[in-house]
């Protein structure tokens, strides 16, 4: 006689122990479409700042330039009055552009970093990667904003010190870390297509120090811009660095601002900074 046949394995009625089943039978789905990129530019922000717990002394470093700006240039005019800031003490008025400096000066260098790993040959397997290259920019520059944006709160608490008379209120605050984080992601994109352009440390560091000065001094960060000459005027508003700063004062002081404006100029500056940088890329190659 034939044997009976045998019975199907049952199926399990636990919904966990199922889908539990069907992950080693079959692998998860990869992220596609618009949740690739935020995942690879999140990777990438995380490296960068990964390199920031090894070494901290720049961070150090860095806050020593900031602090003798408030200390001494803006003490000292504040007691000369010598530039008039509307009945704000002029080290409360001067304290959203120092803040918007340091943040310039971290982010403005930050193309050395690129052609140091393509020296080292980290680069290259980067490019390799299924990476896109904008995320791999926007990566960057969004960890240039995270640093920015530590040095920022040194330059906060020196000036809360010194009395200067900031908000605390915990919505402007988010938007002065927006600011700081736009800012720098432009100008850490800046930096980066420079990069790309000349291919040289060397050319690269005589280029970011020629245009740091001019940046710093063509904006508002030390005067109103209606004490300015026509020309610099112009500069003045053709200056993204002019944008941050207004925005930084208006919610940190509370006085007027555009902050509409001066958030879209701070946008559009970063994704068009991503798009140049992202195209140059791949000469550093």
């Amino acid at each position: 006689m034939s044997e009976a046949p045998v019975a199907p394995p049952s199926v399990s009625a636990d919904p966990a122990a199922a889908s539990g089943i069907g992950l080693l039978v079959r692998p998860p789905k990869p992220r596609a479409g618009w949740r690739l990129l935020p995942a690879r530019v999140g990777a990438m922000c995380a490296v960068e700042l990964q390199k920031l717990r090894h070494d901290r002394t720049e961070l150090y470093t860095r806050a020593v330039q900031p602090a003798l700006w408030l200390l001494i240039f803006g003490q000292t005019f504040t007691r000369i009055r010598a530039i008039p800031t509307g009945g704000t003490p002029y080290i409360d008025f001067m304290a959203p552009g120092i803040i918007a400096q340091s943040a310039m000066f971290i982010a403005i260098f930050y193309g050395i970093q690129i052609i140091w790993e393509r020296d080292a040959g980290v680069l290259n397997k980067l490019l390799v990667t299924p990476t896109p290259r904008s995320a791999l920019v926007t990566g960057k520059a969004f960890a240039a904003g995270v640093k920015s944006l530590i040095q920022a709160l040194v330059v906060v608490v020196i000036a809360a010190l010194l009395g200067v008379a900031l908000t605390w209120n915990p919505l402007r605050l988010l938007g002065v870390a927006a600011a700081v984080i736009l800012g720098s992601a432009f100008f850490s994109c800046l930096s980066m297509t420079i990069a790309g352009i000349v291919l040289s440390r060397d050319r690269l560091m005589g280029i970011g120090q020629a245009i740091t000065m001019p940046l710093f001094f063509g904006s508002n960060a030390l005067y109103p811009v209606a004490v300015m000459p026509g020309w610099l005027q112009a500069v003045s508003k053709a200056n993204p660095l002019s944008y941050q700063v207004d925005a930084l004062r208006g919610l940190l002081l509370g006085t007027p601002a555009h902050l509409g404006a001066d958030f879209a100029v701070l946008v559009l500056a970063a994704a068009a900074g991503i798009t140049a940088a992202s195209a140059l890329l791949g000469r550093l190659a």
